[in-house]
């Protein structure tokens, strides 16, 4: 048996199929939805799915995942976000590749990202971003992270910070995490470009907040560092075809880089244009 960890907040529009998704896992599976500040149905939805639910009052996704893991009793320990399907026998082959004598402790799908009806910009920063090296040993971006006991044994509780999957990351060396491309998840792009531009901004908040917190040791985590160049170097270059592609992607990284230094603090709040309900976007659970 494996425990399922979902942190929700206001999940109504995607939590439902969700979880009809995990009824195709192809094993037995404690599933704790942590219902947080949630002023919807999600709660009702989740238990109408035999899901164990946790609520607090108060939103936020750390002190959500921190509540579901007080009750959570088997390993390996999957955390999976809200809005995202898993694949037939999914959880099984993620859980099936964690193998501890050859310290493989964390693993996580291939994704894929939905651009479908998206605008240029969308498209085609995400032709860059899709090639980045980053998002091959990466676990974050993926919405779906599977974890060994002895992987989650690293640390104590997931601290008060935005970037839980970087965190997660920060705590194994690459050796340590594999892609299982057998698996693939489908993330939803963002609908606008000032949707995707309020989406990096959260990210590059989150991502300053979790390196301040490292470097004055508050937390312990080994954050990877920041490969500015890696799109030239290792996307355009090698695929020259890219190139007008490109000029959408460091224009688009450039201002939510610039709006999140000019603003640290605001609304962490996520993406909603892809909260949308399951006839709206065409994904629907296997």
């Amino acid at each position: 048996m494996v425990s399922v960890i979902i942190a929700a907040h206001n999940e109504e529009a995607v939590i439902g199929r969700c979880l009809d998704a995990l009824a195709h896992g192809g094993m037995p599976m404690q599933i704790i939805v942590s219902a947080n500040g949630c002023t919807d149905a999600t709660a009702e939805i989740a238990r109408s799915r035999n899901a164990l639910v946790v609520e607090r009052t108060e939103p936020g996704k750390p002190g959500a995942l921190n509540a579901a893991e007080r009750v959570a009793t088997s390993f390996p320990r999957v955390y999976l976000d809200a809005d995202i399907l898993v694949p037939p026998g999914g959880i099984t082959a993620l859980a099936d590749a964690l193998d501890d004598g050859r310290g493989i402790f964390a693993t996580m799908p291939r994704r894929r990202v939905d651009v479908t009806g998206r605008p240029w910009p969308v498209r085609a920063y995400f032709r860059i971003n899709q090639r980045l090296p980053v998002f091959r040993k990466g676990l974050f971006g993926r919405g779906l992270i599977v974890v060994s006991e002895t992987g989650r044994s690293r640390f104590e509780a997931f601290p008060e910070l935005i970037a839980d999957d970087l965190f997660l990351d920060s705590q194994f060396v690459d050796t340590e995490k594999v892609e299982i491309g057998a698996v693939e998840v489908v993330v939803e792009a963002p609908r606008t470009t000032k949707d995707l531009v309020k989406r990096l901004v959260r990210v590059r908040r989150g991502n300053a907040e979790m390196r301040k917190a490292a470097a004055a040791e508050s937390i312990d985590a080994s954050v990877r560092s920041s490969d500015r160049w890696a799109w030239l170097r290792d996307v355009v270059l090698p695929h020259p075809q890219l190139a007008l592609d490109a000029i959408a992607y460091v224009a688009i990284t450039m201002i939510a880089g610039y709006r999140a230094r000019s603003k640290p603090s605001g609304d962490w709040g996520r993406d909603e244009s892809t909260r949308v309900p399951a006839q709206e976007t065409g994904n629907t659970a296997p």
